[in-house]
């Protein structure tokens, strides 16, 4: 082989190595870019779940306190109306006993009628 032959083919095989090298750490800087990339979208989403788990918690709270209280309102409106429909019952009884005695004191006082 011929010097000129040699020379180019050491000068292929070194840029062959060196083009090779260059690739490889291209892909090791790659692989590294890639991987903080999802540390850090880890961390974000991360961060994501303890700020809504920590929403998620105050929003439980909150609606177990207006749960607490729509019970609460559940009672007193069974109460009252239990109450109001005694006093209807009440009412209704002492029309009753007016509407009787009323008759009877208009037939006591009626003109013409005669007494014991």
């Amino acid at each position: 082989m011929s010097t000129l032959v040699v020379s180019t083919f050491h000068l292929l095989t070194a840029r062959v190595v060196s083009f090779t090298s260059g690739i490889e750490e291209l892909c090791s800087k790659r692989d590294e870019l890639n991987r903080q990339i999802q540390q850090e979208e880890k961390g974000r989403l991360q961060h994501d779940i303890r700020v809504l788990t920590e929403k998620l918690s105050r929003v439980n709270e909150s609606l177990a306190r207006r749960l607490s209280v729509r019970a609460d309102f559940d009672h007193t409106i069974g109460e009252t109306e239990g109450a109001f429909m005694k006093i209807l019952e009440s009412c209704q009884t002492l029309l009753s006993v007016i509407k009787k005695e009323a008759g009877n004191l208009s037939k006591a006082t009626e003109p013409g009628r005669k007494d014991h």
